[in-house]
């Protein structure tokens, strides 16, 4: 009988010292709204056995914001530390958990957390702190805004080179020599329509006289295009722009194609050859008249 009640006695010492011990905690059940609360599980005496819960941050339900999951292992204890929060008022219900040590299954006791937001409707939420004035010098204007002055300046300069470009090529395409160039082109086709050699002087002195308006217009700035013949070497002489050895070959030439035009003479192909000859040097010669103008204006 005595050896019965030793065996009982110490089956139930071994249960008692030996069988594995589940606690919970949770740190508090009044939770302000975004405020971090903490779940605590453990689990004593399991050493040698494998503990089984729930997938790491799928532990608690859908409202709980899981912020840390994390699990300590000593050879006779299991911890597992939840850190979560909750972003909506209420009470939200933490269910009994199961964990599986070994072959034996232990559940936690449920809890409930409530959440509450402790701004009154229509309370006015200010700074912590004060706003502070903060002086900065140019080195801090310069970190923050260096990448924009440089775009700018980038630009300013692609702006001044255009303009310098095309600055430049105006005054390259309306340089006197430039004129002269083009308008001697001009004569040389002239010439190559044998219009002398066939006699056409109708023909000849209307085209001689259209390019030498055309350059008289260019070169000088004369309104040769839209004055008449008289107007416009009257004109000419006022400006005093061109020599006088020039004023008298245009004047000659000029007077003698209007009456070339309408047949009331009939020039030699001397005298076309003449003038076309003394159109060419003028054109040629006109230069000297642009670079005496520009001197005298400067004087």
């Amino acid at each position: 009988m005595m050896k019965r009640i030793f065996l009982f006695c110490f089956i139930a010492i071994s249960l008692l010292g030996f069988g594995q011990t589940l606690s919970s905690q949770l740190s508090d059940n009044t939770l302000v709204l975004g405020e971090q609360g903490e779940f605590k599980i453990n689990v004593s005496n399991v050493t040698g056995l494998d503990v089984q819960a729930a997938p790491k941050n799928e532990i608690l339900p859908f409202h709980f914001e899981i912020l840390s999951d994390s699990i300590q292992r000593t050879p006779n204890l299991y911890t597992r530390t939840i850190k979560f929060q909750i972003f909506e008022e209420g009470k939200f219900k933490i269910p009994p958990i199961e964990i599986k040590a070994g072959d034996k299954i232990l559940t936690t006791i449920p809890y409930e957390v409530e959440v509450i937001n402790t701004a009154k409707k229509g309370e006015q939420i200010n700074d912590i702190m004060n706003n502070k004035d903060v002086e900065l010098g140019w080195q801090d204007y310069w970190s923050l805004y260096k990448f924009y002055i440089w775009i700018a300046l980038v630009v300013i300069a692609i702006i001044v080179l255009i303009w310098m470009l095309v600055k430049w090529g105006r005054a390259k395409k309306s340089s006197p020599t430039v004129k002269t160039n083009l308008t001697l082109q001009e004569l040389e086709k002239l010439r190559d329509k044998k219009y002398i050699e066939n006699n056409d002087f109708r023909s000849f002195y209307i085209e001689l006289i259209d390019i030498t308006r055309n350059f008289l217009s260019g070169q000088y700035g004369f309104p040769a295009k839209e004055l008449l013949t008289d107007d416009l070497l009257d004109y000419m002489k006022r400006q005093n722009k061109i020599s006088e050895a020039n004023e008298k070959i245009l004047t000659e030439v000029f007077e003698r194609g209007d009456l070339a035009k309408f047949a009331k003479v009939i020039p030699s192909h001397t005298e076309m050859e003449a003038d076309f000859n003394n159109i060419k040097e003028f054109v040629k010669r006109s230069y000297k008249d642009i670079e005496f103008e520009n001197l005298r204006k400067h004087v």
